[in-house]
């Protein structure tokens, strides 16, 4: 039986976070989350969870007394991080910085939400750089102050909550927006770049046999299900469920040709089993 344990998730009411908050209160676990709400949204919240409206450089006026913390929080998406490279960086590196420091502090483990964007050239986009970066920062933490620090990185996550903003959503959250709307969805390109899309169930499953189990990665575990859709397939499955219609629109920078999980790690240490669960969430999406 697994001990109750005092857990931090920053960006707890956005989409991974209230997922992984609502299976941690499920299960008896004391959640506190802080969250700026800059992307969270008070509907995600859930009854039992402590919420904390704070940006993530105040880390340091959370004054429980925490065993494990998820920092979730971040400004996600390529695209819009070209806009915006600044506030990016403040967030995502300083951020992290942050975060590390009130851990050493306080001797916290930290479960860091990376990206497998780390695969690809960081200098690709702000985005890709600075989830670098914070996976760097990480590294340092770890081998200089000896912190308990595990890189989990995500491949192309999907599920309930996720964001269906079309500036700030991923490819599945904007397209549900559209085929809604009735409107047509844009593949960017020629739609053959491939992507390993991850249920929201199973990213957090695997977040928490990382979180805890003392069992570490020099690097980092992988958070894909190994199997990847070219942006073609996956528009037939919106085209059967919605019977949308496409517009071709052009090739983006940093739109990576193919994103597959890069190791079983996850799955061979920590016995963790992702599913296939794309084509059933787009068939009863609405």
């Amino acid at each position: 039986m697994i001990k109750k344990k005092n857990i931090l998730i920053t960006g707890g009411a956005g989409f991974i976070g209230s997922n992984l908050a609502e299976t941690l209160s499920k299960n008896g676990h004391n959640v506190v989350s802080i969250d700026d709400y800059s992307f969270g949204k008070k509907e995600n919240e859930h009854d039992n969870v402590k919420y904390i409206k704070n940006d993530i450089e105040k880390i340091s006026d959370v004054d429980e007394s925490i065993d494990v913390c998820y920092h979730l929080a971040a400004k996600a998406r390529v695209q819009p991080s070209f806009d915006d490279p600044v506030d990016y960086f403040r967030v995502n590196v300083k951020g992290t910085m942050k975060v590390m420091e009130w851990a050493k502090k306080n001797d916290v483990k930290v479960v860091y939400a990376g990206s497998s964007s780390k695969h690809f050239s960081p200098e690709d986009s702000p985005y890709a750089m600075y989830k670098y970066l914070g996976e760097q920062v990480c590294k340092l933490y770890k081998k200089s102050y000896d912190l308990k620090v595990e890189i989990a990185r995500f491949y192309n996550v999907y599920g309930p909550r996720e964001n269906r903003n079309e500036k700030f959503g991923n490819v599945i959250g904007i397209w549900t927006t559209k085929a809604i709307k009735g409107e047509p969805l844009p593949i960017v390109g020629d739609g053959m770049q491939r992507r390993d899309f991850t249920h929201v169930s199973d990213i957090v499953d695997g977040l928490i046999k990382i979180g805890f189990s003392d069992i570490v990665q020099d690097d980092g575990w992988e958070l894909g299900t190994g199997n990847n859709y070219s942006i073609n397939e996956l528009f037939e499955m919106f085209r059967l469920r919605f019977n949308s219609k496409s517009v071709l629109i052009p090739d983006q920078p940093g739109n990576y040709k193919k994103t597959l999980r890069k190791n079983d790690n996850l799955l061979d240490l920590l016995k963790w089993d992702p599913r296939d669960q794309l084509a059933n969430h787009i068939k009863n999406l609405s």
